[in-house]
């Protein structure tokens, strides 16, 4: 890791700049490069969304990305040396790409299961967010390449996120919503970014928690680094310690820091205290010649589809297996049924600005096929329709009009609709078509290639004047005009506005669509089509035939980009259009029904008593088949424990709130959140958080702990185990904390630590958790200090939050 920073030499070359000269390194000179300097050997460092993939400087599917399961999923894996392997992939990732940093990870909390972005996030608790995202810091930064810890902090749901102001108490915020962010600088994280919203009336890019908290208090020798556009003053952020503001090359710093700094009201310390920490960062990566060493070589990850096939498997959670449905036997399968519009098409990765475009993805029905191949027959059944809008238009249904290629012909018009450029894409969705001067309208046009005749679903996406024609009949012209100023939206979701076309035959047929371009709507533009819809009724008759015939049946279920995404909150916890309805007559026909749920969040499972065996598996990246394969039928076994308590229905679960009331939202629930709100209301969930089944089962032997613990002192739980199965396996020993008659508030009981051991069939192990000492201080607002409370604590371990199979009783003592 080049963390030998040499400060004194840093400081030397910070005196050679000019004031203007300054001011200037500190906003961003693209969307997505910092300014170089010559003058003193600076390049420009290169940054990139990076949560699930290294996506590099643009969006163009040409350019494929590895991707990596979901953070979510991640956050299910409860393994920090696969997270470890995992992080280094994305560093070698970052490296074929020249990006110098990488926008993960998103540290940010389950605090309700509406919330969008769940699928980024690792956890609802604290501490295991933090433990997770410490280690895929560590994997990515030992190769050279920044990590970025996000956002900072309270940034839990997507409803006005960035505009709205979380109201949270201090003792919470410390305990709750920056512990993880705590431990991704203990990790020695490189950069911090700080979001959108507000917390108690102040900014996040001018909150004091950049230079109290997170500066002095924790130490952090960083960048603290805008959200794209969060900086909207130039002064406030500026005094209070954010370092860099981006995208560049304009933003409110660019045009007025100098002055600010010239008249006095930002201090110059403070303008040489950023650029020295932009400096360190570009040490650390390479970019600060000739006193930088370099980024060390990246080590190669020698199979990485290996890797992400093992982290799929890893990170599903199977949460119900009766009558050991699970794993199916290849040996005694002579037809099986696999059924949903999820086993051909999967969502492998969560909608927004973090998106890929993957290197390549094995579908669970390509794993499957691939497993069952020369044994069994595979009849897929895609069920009733998910009744969602079309789908971009790709190389497999369409071709370039001029070329004849597989894909799309995208061309930059001027204003009297002259060609100024074109270029064949493989795809309709186009986010960033190549700009020119004097450009007026992106078009997209292709010869689409029916194979079904009947009513189409055609689209047009974006945002301005737009048209859309079909056999240069134009079928929708209007003015849409963007009323929105998130980004997420604006660059990445623009609106898809459709109509309905009959296609008499299978004959192509010459779709176009045209948006002009005007400023502040982006330059996004989408085409898109869909076939006819096969009656809901056949479908469903259809797919329950098939699993009756069959010695089992595998049903995919799951959620879309237009129910979880950034950038909206969700409004409810079903899965939509009539999986509820596909699941149910599934299982009524055949009772060796498993189900595996394709979510990045949690979701109502109202049939989950009904079926076989129930799998959650995330949104888990390109390796999905492989990995979902070697699950059902053995190979592995499933590794996931739960990062996050699931509600059997939305009106049970505690917290839900995503939604701001004149512009504030407030965290009334205070420490209480995911297990720790199912314990305060005394309700059961479907599951609970750590909730995971594995192909063997376990015996608590013993839980052995020191009788006393001075404050301030970590400690070590010993918890022994037998394999009482008849397999190999691995078992997740959860260890938590409670303290009766408490003087402060506390939850019912809080995750302290866990680790994973292996046995044999019949084999013991014991399970060694460290306890870190923060495990059992609080914070004292009265005193702005952290306190540990002595006396009598309850040692709890077991399977989950709400299977605890052992106790012993801990005292803490005064420390010495």
């Amino acid at each position: 890791m080049n963390d030998d920073v040499d400060d004194d030499m840093i400081g030397r070359l910070i005196d050679k700049l000019s004031p203007a000269q300054k001011v200037r390194l500190l906003t961003g000179a693209t969307t997505w490069r910092t300014e170089a300097e010559p003058d003193i050997g600076l390049r420009q460092i290169v940054l990139s969304d990076g949560p699930a993939g290294v996506r590099g400087e643009g969006w163009d599917e040409r350019l494929t990305s590895t991707l990596l399961p979901s953070a979510s999923a991640l956050g299910a894996l409860w393994d920090e040396e696969l997270l470890t392997d995992l992080g280094r992939l994305l560093a070698t990732e970052a490296v074929r790409k020249g990006v110098d940093v990488v926008l993960a990870p998103t540290l940010n909390l389950h605090r309700s299961p509406l919330g969008g972005r769940h699928f980024e996030c690792f956890s609802e608790d604290p501490e295991l967010a933090g433990r997770t995202g410490a280690a895929l810091i560590r994997g990515v930064q030992a190769h050279g390449i920044a990590a970025t810890a996000k956002h900072f902090v309270a940034n839990d749901s997507e409803t006005d996120r960035l505009t709205v102001d979380v109201r949270v108490g201090e003792r919470v915020l410390r305990e709750v919503y920056l512990a993880p962010f705590e431990a991704a600088v203990e990790a020695g994280v490189w950069l911090v970014m700080a979001a959108y919203n507000s917390v108690n009336g102040t900014t996040m890019t001018a909150s004091r928690l950049l230079g109290d908290v997170l500066k002095d208090a924790w130490g952090f020798d960083g960048v603290a680094v805008s959200d794209w556009a969060a900086v909207r003053t130039a002064e406030e952020p500026a005094r209070a310690a954010l370092d860099l503001a981006m995208p560049g090359p304009h933003s409110p710093w660019a045009e007025s820091l100098a002055d600010a700094v010239a008249g006095g009201r930002v201090p110059e310390k403070s303008v040489d205290d950023k650029v020295r920490r932009l400096l360190r960062l570009a040490h650390r990566v390479g970019a600060l010649g000739p006193g930088s060493p370099g980024r060390p070589p990246a080590t190669p990850v020698r199979d990485p589809r290996t890797l992400l096939r093992r982290a799929v498997a890893a990170g599903c959670v199977l949460v119900r297996n009766a009558d050991e449905v699970l794993p199916l036997d290849p040996a005694a399968l002579s037809t099986v049924a696999v059924i949903g519009a999820h086993a051909a098409t999967p969502r492998v990765q969560g909608g927004g600005s973090a998106g890929v475009h993957p290197s390549g993805v094995v579908t669970p029905l390509d794993g499957i096929r691939t497993r069952l191949r020369g044994r069994a027959r595979v009849l897929h059944l895609p069920g009733p329709s998910l009744g969602l809008p079309p789908a971009p238009v790709d190389a497999d249904r369409c071709t370039d009009p001029r070329s004849g290629a597989p894909g799309v012909l995208v061309r930059l018009l001027d204003e009297q609709g002259r060609e100024l450029h074109a270029e064949h894409r493989l795809s309709g969705r186009q986010l960033e078509p190549t700009l020119v001067p004097g450009a007026h309208t992106v078009e997209i046009s292709a010869l689409l290639r029916p194979g079904n005749a009947g009513e189409w679903a055609l689209g047009v996406g974006g945002f301005g004047r737009m048209t859309l024609s079909l056999d240069e009949r134009v079928l929708l012209r209007g003015d849409f005009p963007c009323r929105i100023d998130d980004p997420a939206v604006v660059h990445v979701t623009p609106p898809l506005h459709t109509v309905r076309a009959t296609l008499l035959s299978k004959r192509p047929v010459r779709l176009v669509a045209r948006r002009e371009l005007a400023d502040g709507t982006g330059r996004a533009t989408v085409l898109a089509a869909a076939p006819p819809e096969e009656d809901p009724q056949a479908a469903l008759a259809t797919a329950v035939d098939a699993a009756r015939k069959a010695d089992a049946a595998v049903v995919f279920v799951g959620t879309t980009e237009h129910s979880e995404t950034e950038g909206h909150d969700r409004t409810g916890l079903s899965l939509g259009g009539r999986q509820d309805e596909l699941v149910r007559a599934v299982a009524a026909a055949n009772p060796r029904t498993i189900v595996v749920v394709n979510s990045g969040g949690p979701v109502e499972l109202p049939w989950r008593e009904e079926v076989g065996a129930l799998l959650l598996t995330w949104f888990p990246g390109q390796e999905a088949g492989g990995g979902i394969a070697d699950v059902l039928f053995g190979r592995v076994e499933p590794g996931g424990r739960l990062p996050t308590t699931w509600a059997a229905s939305l009106a049970d679960a505690p917290v839900t709130d995503t939604r701001p009331a004149g512009g504030r939202l407030d965290y009334a629930e205070g420490l209480h959140i995911g297990y720790r709100a199912w314990l305060r209301s005394g309700r059961t969930p479907a599951y609970w958080f750590g909730h995971g089944l594995g192909y063997t089962t376990w015996e608590y032997e013993s839980v052995d702990a020191p009788a006393r613990v001075p404050a301030g002192s970590p400690f070590t739980v010993r918890v022994g185990v037998r394999n009482t199965g008849p397999r190999p396996g691995r078992e997740v020993v959860q260890v938590y904390l409670a303290r009766p008659d408490s003087a402060v508030e506390r939850p019912e009981r809080w995750f302290a630590g866990y680790a994973a051991v292996r046995a044999e069939p019949g084999g013991t192990a014991t399970a060694e958790v460290v306890v870190p000492a923060r495990a059992l201080r609080h914070w004292s607002q009265a005193d702005g200090v952290w306190r540990t409370e002595t006396g009598t604590y309850r040692l709890m371990a077991g399977r989950s939050a709400g299977d605890l199979r052992g106790e012993t009783p801990l005292t803490v003592t005064e420390a010495p």
